[in-house]
């Protein structure tokens, strides 16, 4: 079960794949694992031992990391807005 309605997902994939059908390019998925990451960190706060959510999040931000590596090889101007827009490393 997901935590994001379908108008939420659909103005995430809007606002950075260009349209909102645009759900695979590395932008919108950055985005959506970004949105699903700082969720689950909100809930491990709250639920420590959670082991099996906690290696889930591990795998996506491995996920997130790759995809940000890749863009970073092949767009570095979309890869610096983007990660501008959400505010990672700081």
């Amino acid at each position: 079960m997901s935590h994001l309605s379908t108008e939420k997902k659909a103005n995430i994939f809007a606002e950075f794949g260009e349209k909102a059908t645009n759900t695979g390019s590395i932008e919108a998925q950055v985005a959506m694992l970004t949105e699903r990451i700082n969720h689950i960190s909100n809930h491990l706060k709250g639920n420590k031992k959670d082991f099996s959510t906690q290696r889930g999040l591990m795998q996506m931000v491995g996920k997130r990391k790759r995809l940000l590596t890749y863009m970073s090889k092949h767009n570095l101007t979309g890869y610096r807005s983007l990660i501008e827009k959400l505010g990672l490393r700081k």
